[in-house]
């Protein structure tokens, strides 16, 4: 079998083409990052009058800050419940969905729906459901559990709340590809095996949850990226890292720290920790976890 390659007549072509995206990454990407690096080694003023070299101090005094390794540890608690859920129920949701004929394509356009709503938007619309005075599932746990639920009191619940909300954005993401992912597995497999008298939940484990993996690792990838980054507006939104930093994760105190407490050289070492955490754990992934996908 004979392979085609596209041959430019112009060599300078091909970088004309790249040239925008290249300029893009630079300049939103390369650029701010090379500038938290940099500002992450200097101590200025709340007015930026002044600016010191200090080194290592930043990095120091964050490790040493019992603040901070407690955002750290929430951070950890929230990405992994966070995760788990999200991909756990999507994956559900999409089983159940392959498993229609006639109602599937609306059944898929309603869990979708989720995904169009802004993360800030999310975040309010769960804090209403889930206010202490005027949302319905505080009283309805107090009328059937006999639960005072108020997150703005109680840690555990406002953790609840911000995974509660954090999940119910990802999961039509999750579900599209779950979803894609089950029609591509050919149906002769799992036919075959029930014709051998494997029951479903066999066919699940040796078959449809094998031939998934590529799609779940991918989903895992992203997953763990949407918890460290993007939940930063459903956090605001809901609890502002309260109370008493019970979700105050990494992502939210680097705007606390750098925005509000105007400690602008601590907010931009921890947004170089958070980088090079996000950039470990993807190295993990792909190191030691790929190694598990079937392909």
């Amino acid at each position: 079998m004979q392979t085609k390659r596209t041959i430019f007549g112009n060599k300078g072509l091909p970088y004309l083409l790249l040239a925008p995206q290249l300029a893009i990454t630079a300049v939103f990407f390369l650029w701010p990052a090379g500038q938290a690096v940099y500002q992450s080694f200097l101590r200025e003023d709340a007015f930026g009058l002044s600016t010191t070299f200090v080194g290592m101090r930043n990095y120091e005094a964050l490790f040493n800050s019992s603040e901070y390794l407690n955002s750290l540890q929430v951070t950890v608690v929230f990405s992994i419940a966070t995760v788990i859920a999200s991909l756990g129920i999507a994956l559900l949701l999409a089983l159940a969905v392959d498993r229609m004929i006639r109602s599937a394509a609306p059944y898929t356009t309603l869990l979708v729906w989720p995904y169009a709503v802004a993360p800030a938007v999310a975040g309010i619309l769960w804090w209403f459901i889930f206010n202490p005075a005027i949302g319905i599932l505080p009283y309805a746990l107090e009328m059937t559990l006999g639960y005072d639920w108020n997150h703005n009191l109680n840690g555990n619940d406002a953790m609840i709340l911000v995974v509660v909300a954090s999940v119910w954005k990802q999961i039509s993401y999750n579900f599209l590809f779950f979803v894609a992912g089950l029609q591509s597995i050919p149906a002769s497999l799992r036919e075959a095996a029930a014709i051998d008298g494997a029951g479903p939940v066999k066919r699940f484990w040796t078959i449809t949850l094998p031939l998934l993996s590529p799609t779940t690792f991918f989903l895992l990838v992203v997953n763990v990226v949407y918890t460290l980054f993007d939940t930063f507006a459903v956090i605001h939104a809901t609890t502002s890292g309260g109370p008493a930093q019970a979700t105050n994760t990494l992502v939210y105190k680097v705007f606390d720290d750098g925005f509000i407490g105007l400690n602008l050289g601590s907010s931009a070492a921890q947004s170089v920790v958070l980088m090079c955490l996000v950039m470990l754990l993807t190295f993990v992934q792909f190191r030691y976890v790929e190694r598990r996908v079937t392909y």
